[in-house]
């Protein structure tokens, strides 16, 4: 596989995992505009470097957040204790609760695997309805709830809107933070959750994916698979750091206008017979 092709997909996933604006849509539509051989070898490959790409994403935000998961590691003593009011306790419980939908959902949609979902024209719309979605949430300004006061029915409507993300161009990131917000959480609030949030979600989609790839793995696969999870974590943990900085002083609406260009761009595209 090429250096450049490594180079591109591993920066792609770096940025676009955490920002509201689909890095699995990106990533399709880069396999997409890119003439690659049409074979199982072929998907396969391209599989595990995704694959390898979102493991670099997962070190990212735990080396970003190692605050939180050191937290969530202590949280732990209280929770086998019977001590299920402490705070690191019920952030540890609301992670798991809105968890569980996504993992059930997930496999069921890898069982079914429906193609028909990988279409360019639903990343082109849900690009820009959930676009719309994200900022139609942040126009809620006197929304300023911290992740301490989130109940068991907050994180249960998380979980349930984090189910969409198995829709191409949703963003898991991007759906997450859209719930939290109509929720009334603080914008760098909900894009905390939703970070943490997805250390499971990357696990999970990464574990499975693996079994399915795992037998063809050779040594030079190996060593494009380090690149992959160097450049993609690294090029996260500035795209993380860019973000909650911005989310600070700046809202969400620049990544809703930005969704709406792109899956405008897509449409035009489609129109004139650019990508299929």
């Amino acid at each position: 596989m090429p250096i450049l092709h490594i180079f591109i997909i591993s920066i792609l996933q770096g940025i676009t995992e955490f920002l509201p604006i689909s890095s699995s849509g990106h990533l399709l539509l880069f396999h997409s505009i890119v003439q690659q051989p049409d074979s199982l070898e072929a998907e396969q490959v391209n599989l595990l470097l995704d694959i390898a790409v979102h493991v670099g994403t997962l070190f990212a935000v735990v080396a970003y957040f190692w605050k939180d998961i050191w937290r969530m590691t202590l949280g732990c003593f209280p929770l086998m204790t019977g001590r299920w009011d402490h705070p690191d306790a019920k952030l540890n419980i609301h992670i798991v609760i809105s968890s569980i939908p996504v993992i059930i959902a997930g496999l069921a949609l890898h069982a079914w695997d429906p193609l028909w979902l990988r279409e360019t024209w639903i990343v082109a719309t849900t690009t820009i309805v959930f676009g719309a979605l994200l900022w139609l949430s942040d126009a809620r300004d006197e929304s300023q709830r911290g992740n301490e006061t989130m109940t068991i029915k907050d994180a249960i409507l998380i979980g349930l809107a984090q189910c969409l993300a198995l829709i191409p161009g949703t963003s898991r990131s991007g759906i997450t933070m859209t719930a939290s917000r109509f929720l009334g959480f603080a914008r760098t609030e909900a894009a905390r959750y939703s970070l943490l949030l997805s250390t499971i979600a990357i696990s999970g989609a990464g574990t499975v994916g693996a079994m399915d790839v795992a037998a063809i793995i050779t040594p030079d696969l190996a060593k494009a698979i380090l690149l992959a999870i160097v450049l993609s974590g690294l090029s996260a943990i500035i795209a993380i750091a860019v973000m909650m900085k911005w989310l600070e002083k700046q809202s969400f609406k620049v990544f809703a206008i930005y969704r709406f260009i792109l899956g405008a761009a897509l449409f035009v595209a489609l129109g004139m017979g650019w990508i299929a």
